[in-house]
């Protein structure tokens, strides 16, 4: 009796172990795991963009970087047949850049920027109130480097399989050739994700619209 009260710890001990070695890793999250609100306060889940490739922008109507929205309109028309889904979500973080009422929101991106493209409610982008959205895709583990957004229109481009693959600063123009030849390679595949030291230098916090 004395034995067994030795073994029968150990017997569950390892039974515990086997258990663990047979568990599944822990599954990587993707953009289909979460929800964007729209203007009109709907929930909108982001799952519904599976096999989509979806570029994520934050928005600041007041920015100066607001004459890259041409250029996303025109992203958007030239690659929609191929997958393409430009995403905005309006933000006053940076600068408070940006209008403070969605109905305000909703009448300039639609009235006078003219935007093809899905905008949403506008949202907390920085620090401890960030929406999750945003704190996966700054995430080195599941998002792409460069920690927090530093300033507005800074752009994440997501992949069909809700993979954040590249990460664009504020400056870097829909306009430009490298701009599209990577948008182009993450719709037809073959883009490879780079490591940190391939990212090259970001802009720091606190940079300003020049």
């Amino acid at each position: 009796m004395r034995r067994w009260r030795y073994i029968l710890p150990g017997m569950l001990i390892g039974a515990q172990i086997a258990i663990a070695a047979d568990a599944p890793a822990p599954r990587h999250k993707s953009l289909y795991d979460y929800s964007l609100v729209s203007l009109d306060g709907n929930v909108v889940p982001l799952s519904g963009y599976k096999g989509k490739v979806v570029l994520i922008v934050n928005l600041a109507s007041k920015s100066i970087y607001n004459r890259q929205i041409a250029a996303l309109n025109e992203l958007q028309k030239t690659y929609a047949d191929k997958g393409l889904i430009v995403v905005g979500i309006p933000s006053t973080d940076f600068g408070a850049e940006e209008l403070t009422d969605n109905a305000a929101i909703q009448k300039y991106y639609q009235e006078s920027a003219h935007a093809g493209f899905k905008v949403f409610s506008k949202a907390c982008l920085r620090g401890k109130d960030a929406i999750p959205l945003v704190r996966f895709l700054t995430d080195p583990k599941d998002g792409v480097t460069g920690g927090d957004i530093h300033w507005n229109f800074t752009k994440f481009l997501v992949d069909r399989e809700g993979t954040p693959l590249v990460r664009f600063e504020s400056d870097s123009e829909p306009f430009d050739a490298e701009f599209r030849l990577k948008v182009e390679q993450v719709l037809d595949g073959t883009y490879k994700k780079k490591d940190a030291k391939d990212t090259g230098a970001t802009a720091q916090d606190g940079d300003e619209d020049d």
